[in-house]
């Protein structure tokens, strides 16, 4: 699905208080493949001021707000008094500075543990051409971002893992830009993750920032991929910004033989449908990914683009027409080596580096939408992707603000990655009780899944429930899997149900013939800690745990796939056990100093075999 104009979002809200007018603030739908785009990076140090009272909102000795006065103690204003004695109460350019990309709290240890607000601000010059359009795009900021130019106020984002961007043109100097961005990583009951989570709540603007440049009509989005249920006829379309009358589009594909041309329609958008009978199809055997270049007017954008089928049939998951086993794990955007949120290409490789030498080909990227990066590098080393929004444990379902904030975080990621061969799966949720209104929430979720991308697979990891008459049985009935394409859900015998010596004695019903795909499965292990296989936190507990579970698991006669939890142990303050923990969650199977426990050469071994059969 294509806005002819974008997807607007409208930021409202504390506008009085910051000195600008009320009126309505629109946040485009982000531009597709930034990366491939002309303008400036923004990495690097940035000044901060730590602010957890919110003074640079507002003067607080002058109430009621006057709006026609600018607030003297704005900090968005970066201002600098006008002579001696004109009282000026903060200075960026004296205060600290934090590295973008990057977290507050893995940067300067009095931040560790710290929610609330941190003002960022960076200052630029930019001559930008006269024919050209400029934005300024952040890959995301966690939680909440209010973005300000020279001044003035661009907007608001809401959702801590989504890319947004606000126009510019019109509104730069050539010298001393002043970017002011105030990130908010609170919790909120309503807000989508909600207050409670397993993993850390890293803030700050913790992907790039850069200014982007177009001309004045240009390829806002694209969506090039095989027809569903097709391995040969390839359909794309591409929505223009700017266009003032029809424009012809030409899409070229120079390894397959495809050179095309369309007239865009009233609404910017032009179609095409095209026939490649020599179309060599992605897989992670074969990762072949064909240069992609969209040419409309004055513009032109290339990608790499991978072209692959992915459906499902009964129990079987189809890729090309063919079984696979999806052999996975489940990773966290964090760089245990570093510390820390990841968010680079190396990081990319790191991570998905190690799941190569697992023996994967397949990665659930958990339990939020993933840095950009993470898709491409996939894309080029062969591994198929799981994507997640954090509609995560219990949010307010019936609260229909929610809805639509998880609704914008899920089109922001499939409009972000859904020309990457390597997603074959959307995930709506995790570990969600059961409820009616949990279930028309995510049933809406999957609707709008499925109208943005007919072509890849929808899931969620839903939960297990015990048979009351059978200790040793577990029940798969959620009713969210009559909508699902797979039956994914999160076990955990052995670690919080019993020890791993009950696991040969688990028996299931499945309320579905679809696959199975066990999205988690675990135990924590303190890497380097050895004692018998009953001693919990030790290496041998949970190596055997993984030989016992993996037993279990191939007698489900619909077993398609798994993703254990989970790659490397990571940090989260639910996690408190003094020198076990220490603050980390230890379910990884490498630990945070890189190196490898020995349930991962456990699941290596299985890998193999499977990879034989």
């Amino acid at each position: 699905m294509f806005k002819a104009n974008g997807v607007l979002r409208w930021a409202t809200g504390a506008l009085l208080m910051c000195g600008v007018s009320t009126a309505l603030l629109a946040e485009a739908q982000p531009i597709q493949n930034v990366l491939s785009r002309p303008g400036m990076t923004l990495t690097g140090k940035w000044h901060v001021i730590v602010d957890p009272y919110e003074n640079g909102y507002y003067d607080y000795r002058r109430q009621p707000f006057d709006a026609a006065t600018p607030p003297r103690g704005g900090y968005f204003l970066d201002r600098k008094p006008a002579d001696r004695s004109e009282l000026i109460e903060y200075d960026f350019d004296t205060s600290p500075t934090l590295t973008v990309p990057g977290d507050w709290n893995s940067q300067d240890d009095r931040l560790f543990y710290y929610e609330g607000t941190v003002w960022y601000r960076r200052k630029f010059d930019y001559t930008a051409s006269p024919d050209k359009r400029v934005f300024v795009h952040f890959g995301a900021a966690n939680y909440q971002a209010d973005v300000y130019l020279n001044g003035r106020k661009l907007g608001r984002h809401i959702g801590g893992f989504t890319p947004f961007e606000f126009e510019v043109t019109g509104n730069l100097k050539t010298t001393d830009n002043s970017l002011v961005v105030k990130v908010d990583n609170a919790r909120h009951a309503d807000a989508v993750p909600t207050v409670n989570t397993d993993w850390w709540n890293y803030g700050g603007l913790t992907r790039e920032v850069s200014i982007v440049e177009t001309p004045a009509a240009f390829v806002r989005d694209y969506e090039v991929q095989l027809e569903k249920a097709s391995t040969r006829r390839i359909t794309a379309r591409v929505q223009l910004d700017g266009a003032k009358s029809p424009t012809r589009v030409t899409l070229s594909i120079p390894g397959a033989n495809v050179t095309a041309s369309a007239m865009s329609d009233a609404t910017g958008v032009a179609t095409f449908a095209l026939d490649t009978p020599r179309l060599k199809l992605w897989s992670p055997d074969n990762p072949t990914l064909y240069q992609v270049s969209i040419s409309a007017g004055n513009d032109r954008v290339d990608d790499h683009v991978g072209f692959r089928s992915i459906a499902v049939r009964g129990a079987d998951i189809l890729l090309n027409g063919r079984s696979v086993f999806l052999r996975g794990i489940s990773l966290h955007e964090e760089n245990p080596l570093r510390g820390g949120r990841a968010y680079s290409v190396e990081d990319a490789r790191l991570l998905l580096g190690w799941a190569k030498e697992l023996g994967c080909n397949f990665v659930r990227l958990a339990h939020y939408p993933h840095n950009e990066h993470m898709a491409r590098v996939a894309d080029e080393m062969g591994l198929m992707l799981w994507e997640e929004v954090p509609v995560y444990w219990t949010i307010q379902w019936e609260n229909p603000e929610t809805l639509a904030n998880a609704k914008a975080q899920l089109t922001d990621l499939i409009t972000r990655d859904r020309n990457r061969a390597s997603v074959i799966v959307w995930s709506v949720a995790n570990e969600t009780p059961v409820s009616e209104p949990r279930t028309r929430f995510l049933k809406e979720l999957i609707d709008t899944a499925r109208s943005l991308d007919s072509t890849r697979l929808v899931s969620a990891a839903m939960e297990v429930h015990a048979d009351p008459t059978n200790a040793n049985h577990r029940i798969v009935d959620d009713p969210l899997g009559a909508y699902t394409d797979l039956l994914s859900f999160n076990e955990y015998v052995g670690w919080y149900d019993g020890l791993p010596d009950k696991l040969p004695l688990i028996t299931w019903s499945l309320g579905y013939q679809k696959p199975v795909v066990i999205s988690e499965f675990g135990a924590d292990a303190l890497q380097g800690f050895h004692a018998d296989r009953l001693t919990r936190f030790s290496e041998e507990y949970q190596e055997d745990l993984y030989r016992k579970t993996l037993a279990m698991l191939e007698r489900i006669p619909q077993w398609r796939g798994t993703t254990p939890w989970i790659l490397t142990d990571f940090r989260s303050p639910r996690r408190p056990l003094p020198n076990v923990q220490d603050g980390w969650n230890r379910k990884g199977l490498i630990g945070e100093n890189g190196t490898k426990k020995k349930a991962f050469f456990v699941l290596r071994d299985f890998y193999d075999r499977k990879r034989s059969n």
